[in-house]
């Protein structure tokens, strides 16, 4: 038996294989966490360190986004080696350890596998480029050009401009769903699939307990390569960069979402259930078809365990009329699949700052995200109230933002450093220069700054997080929503006969609550303290029994 196998049999995790339904997940933007060694860049090893305050929020398991090695032109998304890590992170044993540490304090790992493309410094790349008859020559996407010499269809990257780029090596251009130094693997090829199956079975053998796997719906491509129709501008909703980018002009029905996907997830699921309790999430990245594919990729059970869609990344007001209509067209599509639920991530402005959320809202929003039907992911720093950092062009790294600066600021002003203090300049990140400027108003609301502080928005956090997990019918029964009008938004989750009311008043004005068939009575380990019967006041929840 060999060592890693060695610290998957000692884990103190329960072997659950149904713990994802409802979990918590707490996603870690792994640069921008903690440095441990003074370079100005987060790394595993300063994860580690901070791994007691993840714990303390009650959180099922962590998902970490990309640390494997990279020339980092999208900051790990492009990946030149899939089974090692990055020398600015660590290495593997330091990523042993974090997982031994964090199976120690009763917290899952999931670890972000981009499948979709890679870096074209990955060897993979190398060798195909070379010429149109070596062994990994079918392994990405090569098309001959039109005979004028442009690219073979309309495609387009969701960075700007086409998604195919021309090799003059092999006189063909390649497909790019992302930047141009991004190459699409090509998933018709059998031996890529086995390829990345690989990778998967690598990781799992090395104890993680899943995978949140990048652009799920990317993984093929239609092999005749037809043309993408227009898209109507009254279906243009995408959530990022709308405004400056045409990506959104189309209707992307034969550059991703294939149906070929499915047989894929089929092969993966397998593998991960051969590995005991172990987990996928999936990011659906489509604006139009995104709670059918949701829907689609996760019923059953031999295909994704959960996808998560852009519905609550968006930008829309947030009103009790937006939220019931995501909620009733999710219950409608879902089936026997399940959501994972998000309002912030690395790649969207932060909920506080797109919501334009008032100081005494945030907490009932944070319990609505915490009593929906699905498993629930949390951002780094949104349990401290963070919001969207302001970046200055001299600082940006984001490649998406400095394409389209100034109208698109790019993903920087989400991904600043973690505030653990309220020490100057740097608030406990790092003792060097920062990789990105930790954001002045993000101080006094560092962790030391709330710790302790029963009215901090860190505290609601830890007892919304809790009552949750005390409440088997909020982490797995199901939803009916009953009112999304008038700023008051009402659902009722149920599971094996127990019945519990959620209302939530997200104006400022007291909201009467109306009750549904039954006496009903105010929960009194709920995190607010309302009764039903009387108006719920401003910017606050009722959660209440049924019997």
């Amino acid at each position: 038996m060999n060592l890693m196998q060695d610290l998957k049999d000692t884990s103190t995790l329960p072997d659950d294989p149904d713990w994802w339904r409802g979990a918590v997940i707490y996603q870690i933007y792994p640069r921008s966490y903690q440095d441990s060694n003074g370079d100005g860049i987060g790394d595993l090893a300063g994860i580690i360190h901070r791994l007691e305050h993840i714990a303390s929020l009650g959180v099922d398991a962590i998902w970490i986004s990309p640390f494997f090695r990279s020339p980092m032109l999208d900051f790990g998304y492009d990946v030149s080696n899939y089974c090692d890590v990055d020398p600015m992170f660590g290495s593997l044993g330091d990523f042993d350890a974090l997982i031994a540490r964090a199976h120690e304090l009763g917290i899952r790992v999931l670890i972000d596998l981009v499948l979709s493309h890679t870096s074209n410094q990955h060897p993979w790349f190398q060798e195909s480029q070379n010429s149109r008859d070596n062994r990994k020559a079918d392994w990405y996407v090569w098309a001959d050009p039109k005979p004028d010499g442009t690219p073979p269809n309309n495609w387009l990257s969701i960075f700007g401009g086409s998604a195919w780029e021309w090799s003059g090596d092999r006189m063909q251009y390649y497909l790019h769903n992302f930047l141009r130094e991004q190459p699409d693997l090509n998933f018709h090829n059998e031996e890529v699939q086995e390829a990345l199956l690989g990778i998967v079975r690598f990781w799992l053998e090395r104890g993680v307990d899943g995978f949140r796997l990048d652009t799920i719906n990317f993984y093929f491509h239609d092999d005749e390569l037809r043309d993408n129709p227009a898209l109507a501008p009254d279906r243009r909703n995408a959530t990022i960069a709308p405004e400056v980018n045409p990506y959104n002009w189309q209707d992307h029905l034969y550059s991703k979402n294939q149906p070929e996907n499915l047989d894929f997830l089929r092969r993966l699921r397998a593998l991960m259930d051969e590995h005991g309790s172990t987990t996928l999430v999936g990011e659906v990245g489509d604006a139009q078809y995104g709670s059918q594919i949701q829907a689609a990729y996760t019923e059953g059970d031999d295909k994704v365990h959960m996808c998560y869609a852009f519905d609550l990344l968006s930008g829309q007001e947030p009103t009790s009329e937006f939220f019931g209509g995501v909620l009733r067209a999710h219950e409608r599509s879902i089936g026997d699949g399940w959501a994972c639920w998000a309002f912030s991530n690395h790649d969207v402005v932060r909920h506080a700052t797109r919501w334009n959320l008032p100081e005494d809202a945030r907490a009932v929003y944070t319990a609505i995200l915490l009593s929906l039907h699905g498993s629930v992911c949390l951002y780094q720093g949104e349990e401290l109230g963070l919001t969207e950092a302001y970046v200055s062009f001299e600082d940006l790294q984001d490649p998406y933002g400095i394409r389209f600066w100034p109208k698109f600021k790019g993903r920087d002003g989400c991904r600043t450093p973690m505030p653990w203090t309220t020490d100057y300049p740097y608030g406990g990140f790092t003792h060097g220069k920062p990789w990105l400027p930790v954001a002045a108003e993000h101080l006094s609301r560092s962790v030391a700054a709330q710790e302790g502080d029963e009215g901090s928005l860190l505290a609601f956090y830890r007892r919304m997080v809790a009552y949750r997990k005390s409440r088997p019918v909020l982490a797995k029964g199901t939803m009916r929503v009953i009112h999304d009008a008038d700023g008051l938004l009402c659902f009722e989750r149920v599971l094996d006969g127990q019945r519990l009311l959620c209302a939530f008043n997200l104006t400022d004005q007291p909201r009467a609550v109306p009750l549904i068939d039954g006496a009903w009575t105010a929960d009194p380990d709920a995190p607010f303290d309302t009764v039903p019967g009387e108006d719920l006041p401003p910017f606050s929840a009722l959660y209440a029994t049924a019997g």
